[in-house]
């Protein structure tokens, strides 16, 4: 379960930054965290002798008057990832301190929503026979469970929000080209796995050098519970548009309800993926990005569920398909972002998918942000 004490990565730099707590003794307390919750499998290593290094390392930078914005954060890294990314050396320059890395899933299926350690799969907190989601999966673990504030993670298809929503955090894909991509093929961006909005700020404001934006006075917002070719759980879509309905009258926004009628990118993304280079089927990308872009002429964003099926258990997901929801936004480039909706009867969780327009990141935060607000005023959404 997620602990709903622990403190956000901008409370934790804070606190070392005016010296309530050292590095070091907050970089301890997410090692302790970390074997405490071993039975979950979502770190592949940890290292405590480097980490504990480096915290004395930011702490004696704070002591000579070094302004660190991530100062003492304990960092877990996916382990595709590593600690020479893009992203995560902007997080370290910035003060976060790496702990471990986190798992992904092994060979053996074409779905790719689990994760994998030497001690056997990556569990989902909230229930253990259900996977956690991915391939960021052990990253959603870690942040979920309190052990760290803030995991970077990586998304080709939906590999940051999947996890981030079958886990009840947030997880971001920033607007393709503002980070280096991770694959040829130009589908895999970086990004942040958190507990709150502001995390994701402090992530953004230390990688990619974005300020926090103020969300306009009234917000349009269209709603799809299929993109037009999903066949999503029922009680997946209630539980996501329930909770987007709620922000909307809470804050006075509106919701639409366009006919949106878009094609499967599943033909083009697996034509893209194979040939290894971008813009490898640009007949089928451009007519999605111009159906995007006619919708972004008369609203701000565009909600989904963010994935049609809630975690499934470690033998599969069957038929569905778990990208059905995010693999889109892989092609067409939009930032993308999956904040936690709710819950279905039986206890898993559901994400709710806001999408923005091309390099309007700052905006999709500011109402995100909002959205968060609107969940902790009220209980969680049920079907």
């Amino acid at each position: 379960m997620r602990n709903e004490r622990s403190l956000t990565a901008g409370e934790t730099a804070d606190r070392v930054r005016r010296a309530v707590v050292s590095a070091v003794d907050t970089v301890q307390a997410a090692l302790d965290a970390i074997d405490r919750i071993r039975h979950l499998r979502a770190f592949v290593e940890v290292w405590p002798r480097q980490a504990l290094t480096h915290a004395a390392e930011v702490d004696a930078a704070i002591a000579d008057g070094a302004r660190l914005p991530l100062a003492g954060v304990p960092l877990a890294v996916k382990v595709s990832e590593g600690t020479r990314s893009h992203q995560a050396r902007r997080l370290i320059a910035a003060g976060a301190v790496p702990i471990g890395s986190t798992s992904v899933p092994g060979p053996g299926t074409r779905w790719k929503t689990w994760g994998r350690t030497h001690e056997g799969p990556t569990l989902n907190p909230w229930c253990t026979d259900r996977v956690p989601g991915g391939s960021s999966a052990g990253s959603a673990v870690a942040v979920t469970t309190g052990a760290v504030p803030l995991a970077t993670a990586s998304d080709g298809a939906g590999s940051t929000r999947i996890p981030a929503a079958w886990c009840g955090v947030l997880g971001y894909k920033p607007t393709t080209g503002l980070l280096p991509a991770r694959d040829r093929a130009g589908l895999t961006v970086g990004g942040p796995i958190t507990r709150t909005v502001s995390d994701v700020e402090l992530y953004r404001s230390a990688v990619l050098g974005g300020i926090p934006v103020t969300a306009p006075a009234h917000v349009r917002v269209a709603w799809s519970a299929t993109l037009g070719y999903n066949r999503p759980d029922p009680e997946v879509v209630s539980v996501a548009e329930r909770m987007l309905r709620y922000w909307a009258r809470d804050f006075g926004a509106t919701v639409v309800d366009p006919d949106i009628a878009l094609t499967d990118p599943a033909e083009s993304w697996h034509t893209r993926r194979a040939r290894n280079s971008p813009g490898a089927d640009p007949a089928i990308e451009q007519a999605g990005t111009a159906a995007l872009e006619a919708l972004f002429c008369s609203v701000d964003l565009l909600a989904t569920p963010t994935t049609p099926n809630p975690p499934h258990p470690h033998s599969g997901p069957g038929e569905v398909m778990s990208v059905g929801f995010t693999w889109l936004f892989n092609l067409t480039g939009h930032p993308a972002l999956s904040l936690p909706a709710g819950f279905t009867e039986d206890g898993l969780p559901v994400g709710l998918q806001l999408v923005a327009r091309h390099h309007q990141d700052g905006l999709l935060l500011a109402v995100a942000r909002d959205v968060e607000r609107a969940i902790s005023s009220r209980p969680w959404p049920r079907a």
